[in-house]
């Protein structure tokens, strides 16, 4: 049985090599990796569940202190609504509201690049929903 910081610590490190293909990644301290793409703000961590569960986390920041409208809501859900990898979220803050896009799998013994492709899939899908909202 492994323990789980090794479980996560190689779980990140073959996250870290699958988006360096793609992306400029720093980590953190803690091991959490940080990225942007296309002005979205990303995190991946990695947690065991359970035994021979190991999952990543990948969290997206889409937009932040939009205009808390009612209207804006429905748009966003409608755009969750139309199958996304990951699942958006609205957070009401003092500012307006801030949208995120969060995905968690199952990543142990995935390959190299299908590890990449799988959260590159993620982001680029933040990045579009960004730019639609940029544009709107």
């Amino acid at each position: 049985m492994s323990s789980e910081a090794a479980d996560t610590a190689e779980l990140l490190t073959s996250a870290r090599r699958a988006l360096e293909r793609f992306l400029d990644v720093r980590v953190d301290d803690d091991g959490t990796l940080t990225f942007s793409h296309a002005d979205v703000p990303c995190v991946v961590q990695a947690m065991r569940l359970a035994d021979g569960l190991s999952v990543l986390s990948l969290t997206c920041v889409v937009a932040w202190d939009l205009p808390d409208e009612p209207a804006l809501a429905v748009t966003v859900a409608e755009r969750a609504g139309q199958g996304l990898f990951g699942t958006l979220g609205i957070v009401h803050t003092e500012r307006g509201m801030d949208l995120t896009l969060r995905y968690a799998f199952p990543a142990q013994g995935l390959d190299p690049a299908a590890l990449g492709t799988l959260l590159m899939l993620v982001v680029s899908t933040a990045s579009q929903v960004r730019a639609e909202l940029v544009r709107a």
